[in-house]
């Protein structure tokens, strides 16, 4: 037994009671009050809750439909009167192309040409398509038989069998007049405006025709709005095109220099690292310097005697554990963040030892002065003898 309701309609009724299922309270509303009582008279109950009318049936996975761009320009004022539906018959018989005709089969379809002809003035439109075929079969290259079939198509309303003996007929002749016309007059019953006009100049180019020219100026005015168009859209791509080009510059641009500037940054921020590296001479630095005996031996040699610092001007590692040393304790006062680790007796005042200038002759440590030394001969007297 076939279902009375129809297949959308049932579709319908299944998103429906989808929703009622998700969404029972709706039935609440007075506008479903019938399907209310007929799912209580089946026993089942509906809850007296308010229905939610913000309830979207929708699924949430369901696909958003793809937003279409409007193009206002795409709307041309195009007259289409006059034009028909396509034929979508089989293609028809062309002939055999490897077939050289005989003289006497030359005679038949020249006179089956005639018999064509007389048909197609009698308006028997059918009978001119069959005798022009008869006449293929016998000579197949001769384009104008393909021109002419074309055209008693044309009489029947159907232009694709008719474009498709034109385009024989161009193979066979490029320079068939009849073939140009009638093609171009087929495009223009298929609506194909451009085409047609291209066809039917060509036609008047190759012989003019009055009836062709008359068919090209039918078709201008939609061919020209097309063409138009087709301008301003090429326009608009172009446009389209270019600003995507610039924009793709402009990010390119602004990467850069956010790149650069990140390195720059980073450049910065490893120096100043390097910069609070020397500064922050700790303890800890001194002590690790001093496991080395070189460093350990000069310090000794130099806190025994201060002036002692200008042999080591020449020796980049010790000159540079002594200017962090000095410049540690320069910005903390005497030993300041070195408690315990104070030289005997002796503070780092500015960049240097006690009473150490900064000149390049004392080892850039400021009004050095080499000390007296430590047990200096008396002057001699001279004893006379006299007491």
């Amino acid at each position: 037994m076939s279902c009375p309701i129809g297949a959308d309609e049932i579709n319908k009724l299944k998103l429906f009671i989808g929703f009622c299922s998700q969404n029972p309270a709706i039935l609440n509303l007075p506008q479903l009050e019938f399907f209310k009582v007929f799912v209580e008279k089946l026993g089942g109950k509906v809850p007296a809750a308010e229905p939610d009318l913000s309830f979207s049936s929708k699924p949430e996975s369901a696909p958003k439909e793809p937003e279409v761009e409007s193009d206002p320009e795409s709307d041309i004022d195009i007259d289409n009167e006059g034009c028909v539906e396509p034929d979508n018959d089989p293609p028809q018989s062309m002939g055999d192309p490897t077939k050289t005709p005989t003289e006497e089969e030359l005679d038949q379809a020249s006179a089956l040409r005639s018999e064509a002809a007389s048909h197609f003035s009698d308006q028997r439109y059918e009978e001119a398509v069959a005798t022009y075929e008869k006449a293929i079969n016998l000579n197949p290259i001769n384009a104008l038989f393909h021109a002419k079939r074309g055209q008693a198509y044309l009489k029947l309303n159907k232009p694709n069998a008719c474009i498709r003996d034109c385009n024989r007929a161009l193979e066979l002749n490029c320079d068939s007049a009849a073939a140009y016309k009638y093609r171009g007059r087929a495009h223009r019953l298929l609506g194909n405006w451009e085409l047609a006009a291209k066809d039917l100049r060509q036609a008047c180019n190759i012989d003019f025709d009055e009836e062709a020219d008359e068919w090209l100026r039918e078709v201008q005015p939609n061919a020209k709005k097309l063409q138009a168009h087709k301008v301003k859209q090429d326009r608009k791509k172009a446009e389209k095109a270019e600003r995507e080009r610039l924009e793709r510059i402009r990010r390119a641009q602004e990467a850069n220099k956010k790149a650069a500037e990140e390195q720059k940054r980073q450049q910065e921020h490893t120096f100043d690292q390097e910069e609070d590296g020397n500064d922050n001479f700790s303890q800890a630095d001194l002590l690790n310097a001093f496991k080395d005996p070189e460093v350990a031996s000069a310090f000794q040699d130099i806190m025994s005697n201060p002036a002692n610092v200008v042999k080591y001007q020449s020796n980049p590692k010790i000159m540079k554990i002594i200017t962090k040393v000095g410049s540690a304790m320069g910005k903390g006062g005497a030993g300041a963040g070195f408690p315990g680790a104070g030289f005997p007796g002796a503070g780092f005042p500015g960049a240097g030892f006690p009473g150490a200038g900064s000149s390049a002759s004392n080892g850039g440590f400021p009004n050095f002065t080499t000390p007296p030394p430590s047990n200096p001969s008396k002057p001699d007297l001279h004893d006379d003898g006299l007491d």
